[in-house]
C-alpha cells in the first residue's frame, strides 16, 4: 500500500544525524491541526521499516523533550504503526498552545521557527513569530501558583512505580510542576495528594434534577485516584440486565463502557480549570451527563474536533495521565466515542461543553453459549443488584464493608438480601473462608465459571 504525505502527514525513511527531526516538530506543534511523523517511510509512501524500534523511540523522545521550547511534553506521543505487515515509527504532535515553538538552539527566530506550509515546514517571518508571541496562553495551570506549597505526591509516586517509571528527586522540573519562578503550580496542586478540588458524581431518580438519590465525592485526593474511583464507580452504575435463554445470552448495559470511560477522561483533562470549577457528572433514569468547564480552544473548529484533531487544553495532565496509562495514545480518545455515538450528544455551551450519553434501549446479543441450558427456568435470572455487586468484584477481593462503599449502600440489611445472599445462593461469588463464614478478614470474589 503507497500513502501519500498531506498538511497533516510526513514520512522520512530513516532517523539520523542528519535528520531535521526537530524542524517538523515544531512545525506542526505551530500549525493549528497538529500531524503524524512516520519514520520508516521513503517520500514515494512506501514502508521499509525501521532497524532499531526502541533505541529510535528513545532518541526521537530525547531529542523533542531536549530541543524544543516551550517544553512540549504532553503535545506528543510516539508509537508502533504497522502497514503492510512493516513496523514503522510513528510520532502524533498536536497543535500546542504555546505558540511560537522553536528549536532551542535557534531561539525564537526565523531559524528556529517553522510552520507546516502544505506539504512542508516552512521558516515563520518576523512577524509571525511577534504576531504568536503576543497572542501567546499566558494563563494556563502550569503558570498559575498553587494555592498551597506544603503538597505532598504519594499518591502520584505510586502510580508510577506501577508502571516501572519511577519518579526521581527532580520529578517537580521533568513533569513541569513548577511555575516560571519556580513554585509549585496548579498541576502540583491537581495532583498532590491533598488539593480542594471537589470531583463529584450525582444520581438522580428522574429525567430531571429534582429527586437525588446519592451524591458521592470522589475528589480532594490526586486528580489520578479521583479518576480511577469514579470509573470504578461508573462500572458499577452501567449494570446489565441479563436474560438467558436456551441457546442465547442477551446483554443490556445502559452504555458504551470504554467510550464512556474516554469521556469522562477528556472532561478531567481538558477542563478548564483556570476557572477554578471542576466537571460534573449526573447520572440520570434515561442518559449520563457529562459537563466541563471550558469551550473548544481558539481556532479549533467542530468539523476538527469531531475530526479528532488534537489541541490539549492542560497538557501537563494529558503528559501525567499518559505516563500512567490512563491516556493510551494522544487524538485517540475522540475517536473512541464517536465510534458509539454520534455529534447530537455535545452541546458547545460559551463556558462550557457537554456530552450527553443516553442508555441503550435494545438488548445486545453476546456471543451464544456452548451448552444449551435445560430449561430456561433452571437458570437464575442476574437481577440489577448482584450484577452490581459482581462488576465491584471485578477487580479482585473485597471485604463486606470495602464493597458497602463501593456500592454507596448504607443499609446493612438491604445489602444482605438485595446482593450478598442471592449471589451467594446462585453460585455467582463465594467466600475466601469457605469454612469460617464469620473470619475477622472475611472477603468476597466472583466464582470463576
Amino acid at each position: 500500500m503507497s500513502l501519500a504525505e498531506t498538511n497533516r502527514i510526513e514520512f522520512k525513511r530513516e532517523l539520523n544525524d542528519d535528520l531535521d527531526l526537530e524542524k517538523e516538530v515544531v512545525a506542526f506543534l505551530n500549525y493549528r491541526e497538529g500531524g503524524i511523523i512516520y519514520i520508516g517511510i521513503d517520500k514515494s509512501g512506501k514502508p521499509i521499516g525501521v532497524n532499531d524500534l526502541d533505541g529510535d523511540m528513545l532518541k526521537i523522545k530525547d531529542r523533542i523533550r531536549k530541543n524544543i521550547m516551550p517544553s512540549p511534553m504532553g503535545l506528543f506521543d510516539v508509537t508502533v504503526s504497522t502497514i503492510d505487515d512493516i513496523k514503522v515509527i510513528k510520532v502524533f504532535v498536536a497543535s500546542g498552545s504555546e505558540k511560537p515553538y522553536y528549536k532551542a538552539k535557534y531561539g525564537m527566530t526565523t531559524k528556529g521557527c517553522y510552520v507546516r506550509v502544505g506539504t512542508a515546514a516552512e521558516p515563520m517571518s518576523n512577524g509571525m513569530i511577534e504576531d504568536l508571541f503576543a497572542h501567546r496562553v499566558r494563563n494556563s495551570i502550569g503558570r498559575i501558583k498553587s494555592p498551597r506549597q506544603d503538597l505532598t505526591f504519594r499518591q502520584l509516586r505510586i502510580y508510577y512505580e506501577e508502571k516501572k517509571r519511577p519518579l526521581g528527586d527532580d520529578f517537580f522540573k521533568t513533569l513541569e510542576l513548577l511555575d516560571d519562578v519556580g513554585n509549585l503550580n496548579y498541576v502540583a496542586y491537581l495532583v498532590a495528594d491533598e488539593n480542594g478540588m471537589p470531583l463529584k458524581f450525582a444520581k438522580y431518580a428522574g429525567t430531571d434534577r429534582l429527586h437525588l438519590i446519592s451524591n458521592n465525592d470522589f475528589g480532594y485526593c490526586s486528580l489520578i485516584t479521583a479518576t480511577n474511583k469514579l470509573i470504578d464507580k461508573l462500572e458499577v452504575e452501567n449494570y446489565v440486565n441479563t436474560q438467558l435463554t436456551p441457546k442465547t445470552r442477551i446483554d443490556t448495559p445502559l452504555w458504551d463502557d470504554q467510550a464512556v470511560k474516554e469521556a469522562v477522561i477528556n472532561a478531567i483533562v481538558h477542563n478548564d480549570y483556570t476557572r477554578e470549577g471542576p466537571p460534573k457528572f449526573e447520572l440520570f433514569s434515561d442518559r449520563l451527563e457529562i459537563t466541563s468547564a471550558g469551550t473548544l480552544p481558539e481556532n479549533l473548529t467542530k468539523e476538527e474536533f469531531f475530526n479528532g484533531i488534537s489541541v490539549p487544553r492542560n497538557k501537563e495532565l494529558m503528559r501525567i495521565f499518559h505516563d500512567v496509562n490512563l491516556v493510551e495514545s494522544l487524538g485517540s480518545g475522540m475517536r473512541r466515542i464517536m465510534e458509539s455515538y454520534d455529534r447530537s450528544c455535545f452541546v458547545f455551551m460559551e463556558h462550557f461543553t457537554r456530552i450527553t450519553i443516553p442508555f441503550y434501549k435494545q438488548k445486545l446479543p453476546i456471543t451464544p453459549q456452548a451448552t444449551p441450558q435445560v430449561t430456561p427456568q433452571a437458570t437464575p435470572q442476574v437481577t440489577p443488584q448482584v450484577e452490581s455487586l459482581l462488576i465491584a468484584l471485578k477487580k479482585g477481593e473485597f471485604t463486606r464493608k470495602e464493597l458497602m462503599e463501593k456500592l454507596n449502600i448504607n443499609d446493612l440489611k438491604y445489602f444482605k438480601t438485595e446482593f450478598l445472599q442471592p449471589a451467594l445462593r446462585d453460585g455467582l461469588i463465594e467466600l475466601v473462608y469457605p469454612d469460617k463464614p464469620n473470619h475477622p478478614r472475611q472477603k468476597y470474589r466472583r466464582v470463576k465459571k
